[in-house]
């Protein structure tokens, strides 16, 4: 029996210290790539290929 994979886990809580300076104001996830947030690039790819369901793993000291 085959089973259609339809969670996606996007791990989001590193600090972002690689796009330093840019992460010091903005957290590395909506960080704008042309005209919209890099992680709505990853949510539309997860979309387009059937997943309906999405979990995001955040560190505790994260801001919004």
């Amino acid at each position: 029996m085959k089973r259609k994979v339809t969670k996606a886990i996007f791990p989001v809580a590193g600090l972002g210290t690689r796009f330093l300076p840019a992460t010091k104001s903005v957290p590395k996830e909506i960080m704008t790539l042309v005209d919209r947030p890099l992680i709505q690039y990853a949510i539309d790819e997860a979309r387009a290929a059937g997943i309906k369901e999405f979990i995001f793993v955040t560190s505790r000291g994260k801001g919004a």
